[in-house]
């Protein structure tokens, strides 16, 4: 009879009730070698380790090359048998890195600065993630904090509850910011109603904050035009060819999309200034 070899600890115990408890022995993580997670069932092969939330952190990658990451340590099977993943032995380290992904210097041991009063507003996730990805260190180091808008439509709203002032800007990044959108209408009159210099608006032109990532980056030449009728984001995975029926497969969409971005060259110069521009107004020194 089949069971379910999930069903309950693995670890507690083995083919036959008598049998002692195997115990997990250490096994480094090399490139390659290919392990079974037990609480997911996902078996793979490591494709590195890497630190991330002052933790380290195991990426397999499955026969159909989708990866999934893992907390390194207890909780894995190699041939059949518990295992404890622990970092590769390298014979040689690699040289840390000098530059970060927005490319600035790496400032060395640095500590990330307890948060300014100063804010920079971004529209929404996407555009929050894309902003850590690649100025995430620069910010922590100047300790800027970038918090969601949810909207254009609410900026007005957010800063009569914010107060701008002197030791509190605001910068605000806003997408398809062009001559007779909306967007500028609504921007013309928030910095009509806050004036003073403490609040400062910049805008790329694209639809959506995905543009601003290289089409290369996911095999375009250039990303497409989508027909009016047609929410944008769907006709865009449409055009990829990828699940396109709910906000999971968006979801998805956009993670395989910010996973193709390694550094500031890997997305367009209109945003790259903009983005500089807003780190620069808020961690201005009055």
């Amino acid at each position: 009879m089949s069971s379910d070899r999930y069903s309950q600890d693995v670890l507690a115990s083995g083919p036959h009730p008598s049998v002692r408890r195997p115990t997990s022995r250490p096994v480094a993580a090399e490139r390659g070698l290919v392990v079974e997670e037990v609480m997911s069932g996902w078996v793979g092969a490591v494709t590195r380790v890497e630190k991330s939330g002052g933790m380290h952190v195991v990426v397999l990658e499955d026969r159909a090359g989708r990866t999934r990451t893992f907390s390194l340590g207890p909780g894995f099977w190699v041939d059949g048998a518990p295992v404890t993943l622990t970092p590769p032995v390298t014979s040689t380290a690699p040289a840390a890195p000098t530059r970060t992904a927005s490319g600035s210097r790496v400032v060395a041991d640095a500590r990330a600065r307890v948060a300014r009063g100063s804010r920079i507003w971004v529209e929404g996730r996407h555009d929050a993630e894309l902003v850590e990805k690649v100025w995430g260190d620069d910010l922590r180091v100047e300790g800027v904090v970038v918090e969601l808008l949810e909207g254009v439509d609410n900026l007005e709203e957010a800063l009569v509850d914010f107060k701008p002032s002197k030791g509190r800007r605001v910068g605000v990044l806003v997408d398809h910011l062009v001559p007779g959108s909306k967007e500028q209408r609504i921007t013309d009159e928030v910095l009509r109603r806050f004036p003073g210099g403490n609040v400062k608006v910049l805008g790329h032109p694209y639809v959506d904050v995905w543009q601003a990532v290289r089409p290369q980056r996911v095999g375009l030449d250039a990303w497409p035009v989508i027909d009016r009728g047609t929410e944008w984001k769907y006709g865009i995975l449409q055009r990829l060819g990828w699940p396109a029926e709910n906000q999971t497969d968006v979801a998805l969409g956009w993670k395989k999309i910010l996973g193709t971005v390694r550094s500031y060259a890997d997305l367009e110069p209109s945003l790259l200034g903009r983005v500089e521009e807003l780190i620069d107004f808020v961690t201005v020194t009055d």
